[in-house]
């Protein structure tokens, strides 16, 4: 079963080769010491000392102790680049992609590198657990924060979550894999009771946190917002003592998502270890006096400190406990500039490429750029997903620079999608105010003001009343979506306040907005995911300068009141043409070109945490844009810069469409290395994307009194579209083509030992490939496992391994994969336990799961 050539590729189950150089003996005599310490420093607390270690401090610490060595810990947010307690742009961060992308490469040893460099920025930012992955699945395109997850399906999305908790433990630091669990849509995410069954509990949405806690064996977990099945999973005991640490064997902390726990006895006795942020919690004094009240058992505090201590030791927080790794271990330096541009290009799907057309090679003559996305790209979802990126190279930076002057390339806006204005470009200061004036200044290199955790130069939140940001508006410069044209910015400027609260716009003295903006629904996090927004005219002459000044006052209470927020837009945009113009004018600019580029895309308004989304169609006149512009050049390529499906109504009149999912910071460099060729798009669908909405099988996001039922079952992404007649979808999980073509020629499968029962192994499979076309290239081979169709509430099939593989023109290559036993099992719901499907399993291989040339039967035998 080897290759003759080429090179082959190997992969199980979340299974990633492991970097750590320590032997085992080492490693178990490490974990003794780091335990001996965690029970010495226990020993010395007082139940008010213990219970002091389960709370935040502040908005992303927990406090340190001195009497037993314990230090200051510090999480931070982290699932496409890690912000550290600030979230400035005087602070930022290396911006990866997004986390579909990175699921999109399906390389396993890829996304642990990422995790090794997640690992080193929250090194550099003084974070020692970061809040990532999250590993929801896709259960509907609606879900706004399909973006931040990685699949519709739990093999692939634990295979994924192993490797980045893998790497990001290599480098020392603690991951929560989130969230904990069923949290896959946003909508009343903060109260929603998901009603889901036992078996499709088991089988789809615990399927990757078993996983990942197998496995990977994460420092950390974080309990989603939702409900499940009634108990809030802050409180979910059975889940999160019994499944989680019972029956997994899981020894790290769980911790609250932020203001996540509401019940101080129901909390602890659900097995919550961390309530967060401070210093308001339910914990503190509330769980001194539970405990003293005999409502918590102190042994059950004991057990919730632990763990906390235990976290502390890993990461080298507690005196006389060794870190888990070493300093003397930690991976070699990453170059997080080349790493974000490997992984961007590496996670692009290609999807149609009729004639050709890509790569560009040799560069044509004349390229028109075309979109709003070309020169502003979103390089990450909203929420707690987004960073402020070290640089940021939009594509038409990128294209530039790799085109040189050779080629003539042209911009043309084409249409605008975004329905709040962007923030002001021009620079601005922050004024801290208080009872007795200005506390502090900060500066701000543009209308976007956010501080999460902690304000500039330490200023006291309680002292803040309110924030002035002031800036010069100059007409005859570009600001927003303006033009560079002088003579065009006379005429109607629009400002924008975008925030929740108390808000005083002013320009040249003139009062513009005096009013409260408030935000929609209960949850918490809505001031800073997704605020309201009040728009005002101004009629400017040209080169004039207007001063403008937006107070924010800060409100008495709230969700984050006493946490250090501080957040709100000035937005602005200069005036310009008609939509209409903007459309003809890109189609003026694809008419005179050899090949246009339009690059499309979602909003933060579409795709954010906080909010699903009301469709799959790309916003603003994207879909008329992209179609009148393939009318006037047959060489049109679409680039999708979304994270998650979008309809493509025009994507059989273009010749080609290349998503490139929100690409981290390296965007416009990692799109001119695949349009030219340099890289070879080497990403592959994480999940399913329709042709039109009412044919998706999952649709519904929206709760019924509160409840949230998922009456689907087992019977989502492609495992429902298998089986549904007369509608097919646009693309399938795992497709995606690369600059060359291969051929399936081989497969062949064996049982392992002891597969009846006494391993976690099924078999073992080998799938032979040839690349047939003129390039080397990159092949992503996938096996699913099918069954005989006699049992109807099991899919027909499911993805059971998967491999990449590379090969020379006309070599072969052979992907070598560990199928699981649980490919082959299902959940009883009577014994509560799994139970293997003895008999005929059809084995396929192929590129995707709509297409599965090779396949072969494989007899189970009874456990």
């Amino acid at each position: 079963m080897s290759s003759t050539s080429g090179t082959s590729g190997t992969s199980g189950v979340g299974r990633v080769s492991d970097g750590n150089s320590a032997t085992a003996d080492t490693r178990n005599d490490a974990d003794a010491r780091r335990e001996t310490a965690v029970e010495a420093a226990l020993a010395r607390l007082d139940l008010p000392a213990k219970v002091a270690l389960l709370a935040g401090a502040d908005m992303w610490s927990l406090p340190a102790d001195e009497r037993i060595g314990l230090g200051r810990l510090v999480m931070s947010d982290g699932p496409a680049g890690v912000r550290g307690e600030q979230w400035t742009p005087d602070d930022p961060s290396v911006a990866l992609p997004s986390p579909t992308a990175l699921a999109a490469t399906w390389d396993l040893d890829l996304v642990r590198r990422a995790g090794r460099l997640l690992a080193q920025e929250a090194r550099r930012k003084g974070a020692h657990v970061v809040l990532a992955p999250t590993v929801n699945l896709h259960r509907s395109p609606r879900g706004g924060r399909h973006f931040e997850c990685f699949s519709e399906d739990p093999l692939l999305t634990g295979g994924i979550g192993v490797a980045l908790v893998s790497g990001v433990q290599d480098g020392g630091v603690a991951t929560t894999p989130k969230h904990f669990v069923a949290n896959d849509s946003e909508t009343e995410r903060y109260t929603v009771d998901v009603r889901v069954d036992e078996r499709t509990l088991r089988e789809l949405y615990l399927a990757p946190f078993e996983t990942i806690v197998r496995t990977a064996r994460p420092w950390g977990l974080m309990a989603a917002y939702n409900a499940v099945n009634g108990p809030s999973m802050s409180e979910h005991a059975e889940l999160n003592n019994a499944v989680l640490r019972e029956e997994w064997g899981f020894d790290g902390v769980l911790v609250s998502d932020w203001t996540g726990a509401r019940d101080t006895v129901r909390a602890a006795l659900g097995g919550l270890d961390i309530a967060m942020p401070g210093p308001a919690t339910v914990y503190g004094d509330h769980l001194v006096r539970a405990v003293r009240d005999g409502l918590v058992p102190e042994t059950v505090v004991d057990q919730l400190a632990r763990r906390v201590l235990r976290l502390a030791a890993r990461v080298g927080l507690l005196a006389g406990a060794p870190a888990a790794v070493p300093a003397e271990e930690l991976p070699a330096p990453i170059d997080g500039e080349a790493l974000v541009r490997e992984l961007a290009a590496r996670s692009f799907v290609l999807l149609r490429n009729e004639g050709d057309v890509l790569p560009l090679d040799p560069a044509p003559a004349s390229v028109a750029l075309i979109g709003a996305a070309a020169a502003e790209p979103r390089i990450g979802g909203g929420g707690s997903a987004q960073v402020f990126p070290t640089r940021l190279v939009s594509p038409l930076e990128g294209l530039r620079a790799a085109l040189g002057e050779g080629t003539r390339l042209v911009h043309a806006l084409g249409a605008d999608p975004r329905t709040f204005l962007p923030p002001a470009a021009f620079p601005c200061t922050a004024e801290l105010l208080g009872a007795q004036g200005t506390l502090g200044t900060a500066a701000l290199p543009g209308g976007d003001l956010r501080w999460l955790g902690a304000l500039p130069g330490d200023v006291p939140f309680a002292q803040l009343t309110a924030v002035r940001l002031t800036g010069t508006l100059n007409t005859g410069a570009t600001g927003g979506t303006g033009t560079t044209d002088a003579a065009r910015t006379t005429g109607r400027h629009q400002l924008a306040v975008r925030g929740v609260g108390r808000f005083r716009l002013e320009a040249d003295g003139e009062v513009l907005f005096d009013g409260t903006l408030l935000p929609e629904g209960e949850d918490p996090a809505a001031a800073f995911l997704n605020p309201p927004e009040h728009r005002v005219e101004l009629e400017l002459a040209a080169d004039r300068e207007v001063a403008v000044s937006l107070t924010c006052t800060m409100p008495e209470a709230g969700g984050f009141a006493g946490f250090g927020l501080v957040s709100f837009t000035l937005g602005h945009a200069a005036p310009t043409v008609s939509a209409e113009e903007l459309i003809e004018q890109a189609v003026a600019a694809a008419t005179a070109a050899e090949v246009a580029v339009v690059v499309v895309g979602t909003t933060e308004e579409v795709e954010s945490e906080g909010v699903d989304r009301a469709g799959l169609r790309l916003p603003g006149r994207q879909d008329e844009l992209v179609a009148r512009v393939a009318a006037a050049n047959p060489r049109t390529v679409v680039v999708v810069n979304a994270g998650a499906p979008v309809l493509m109504p025009w994507r059989e009149s273009v010749a080609a469409v290349l998503l490139g999912w929100f690409p981290g910071q390296q965007a416009g460099e990692a799109l001119a290395d695949v349009l030219l060729g340099t890289v070879e798009p080497g990403g592959r669908l994480p999940t399913t994307w329709p042709a039109e909405e009412a044919d998706c099988p999952v649709w519904e996001v929206t709760p019924t009194d509160g409840r949230l039922d998922y009456p689907e079952g087992l019977f989502i992404g492609y495992r429902a579209w298998q089986r549904r007649a007369g509608a097919a979808p646009a693309y399938w999980f795992g497709a995606g083509r690369g600059y060359t073509r291969w051929s399936y020629e081989g497969l062949e499968a064996r049982l392992t030992e002891g597969a009846a029962g006494s391993t976690d192994t099924l078999a073992e499979v080998c799938v032979r490939v040839r690349n047939t076309g003129d390039r080397t290239g990159r092949e992503v081979v996938q096996v699913y496992l099918a069954t005989d169709g006699s049992d109807r509430s099991r899919p027909d099939r499911q993805l059971a391994g998967f491999a990449v593989v590379e090969a020379a023109p006309g070599a072969v290559a052979t992907a070598r994969i560990t199928v699981p036993r649980r490919a082959v099992q299902t959940w009883d719901t009577t014994a509560h336990a799994w139970r293997t499907a003895p008999g005929v399993h059809t084995v396929e291989a192929g590129p995707d799961a709509g297409y599965r040339p090779l396949t072969l039967a494989l007899v189970v035998p009874q456990d």
